[in-house]
């Protein structure tokens, strides 16, 4: 998040309600300046996953969908906000759903629970899972590729975007689970492993947010780190800015398994510019990211 904008977000949070504050409607709350240069469309549809009031995603499709085309890549959508209720919600990934919805990507940009409106550890998680389930109905119904599903997370929203394509165990959150079936990954500034990370990413929240989240039990770190549970991915791509690359333990572990692990970093930029379309570090990483949830490979081609 742009460094003084989420500073001045997170003082807020610390006096704001939880539910009854979060807003239902699409494209709503503050946008930290990601629309600066691209204001977002209206959503083709708000799917709920839920009957809380953040349990909803905004559908975009990409124009061409219209006229019959596709199959389109799809990405799923994760806001971050520290896990803190107040501080943020999908408002402000819209306009990147926007930008890829021109790219001719289909995207859901899901809103979900957090730490003081029913989220953390095992709230968060159960959002996540049940909001994941959106996507073979989208596939079912829409001209998306379900073999070129991609989930998408920005700080915060760094943990769903490698959480759901996990095996877990019976520590887990939710108990045991096999992963979800997705082509790739991409983190926006986020953690690998948030128990390793912890110091670094509660320094760029400017509060606690780790702990609250994983309920003050540390010994769960490890049921959701990817030392032990790596995802399984075809690839995954980190675009840094704030935060570090991920510990080389964790990039060990996730190469391990085969996936195809790239880390970008952007010195100088903020932690909102690698997500705001029009932005230097946003245009610098844009044709990575395109790669990635077009499912080219090396030579170009499309599976």
């Amino acid at each position: 998040m742009r460094h003084a904008a989420l500073g001045n977000a997170l003082l807020m949070a610390a006096s704001s309600s939880s539910a009854e504050t979060v807003p239902v409607a699409p494209a709503s709350g503050d946008r930290f300046g990601t629309d600066v240069h691209l204001a977002p469309s209206e959503p083709d549809a708000v799917l709920r996953y839920a009957d809380h009031p953040r349990g909803f995603a905004e559908l975009r499709l990409p124009e061409r969908a219209e006229a019959g085309q596709g199959p389109f890549p799809l990405a799923v959508i994760f806001h971050g906000g520290c896990w803190k209720a107040g501080v943020a919600n999908q408002a402000y990934m819209a306009p990147l759903a926007t930008r890829w919805q021109g790219q001719g990507i289909a995207t859901l940009n899901v809103d979900y629970r957090e730490v003081g409106d029913g989220g953390g550890w095992p709230g968060s998680f159960a959002d996540w899972q049940a909001a994941a389930a959106l996507i073979d109905e989208v596939a079912a119904a829409h001209p998306v590729d379900r073999a070129r599903v991609a989930l998408v997370g920005h700080s915060a929203g760094a943990l769903p975007a490698q959480w759901l394509a996990m095996a877990q165990g019976s520590d887990g959150p939710l108990g045991a689970r096999a992963p979800l079936s997705v082509r790739a990954a991409i983190v926006l500034d986020g953690p690998a492993d948030i128990g390793a990370e912890r110091a670094a990413f509660d320094a760029l929240c400017e509060f606690s947010a780790v702990d609250p989240f994983m309920g003050g039990d540390p010994g769960r770190h490890a049921a959701i780190s990817p030392l032990a549970h790596p995802p399984k991915l075809d690839e995954l791509l980190f675009v840094q800015a704030v935060l570090a690359s991920p510990p080389e333990p964790a990039q060990a572990a996730i190469r391990a398994t085969g996936t195809r692990l790239e880390v970008r970093e952007n010195p100088g930029a903020s932690h909102f510019d690698v997500l705001t379309p029009g932005s230097e570090a946003y245009a610098a990483n844009e044709p990575a990211m395109l790669k990635v949830l077009r499912g080219e490979n090396s030579a170009g081609e499309t599976p």
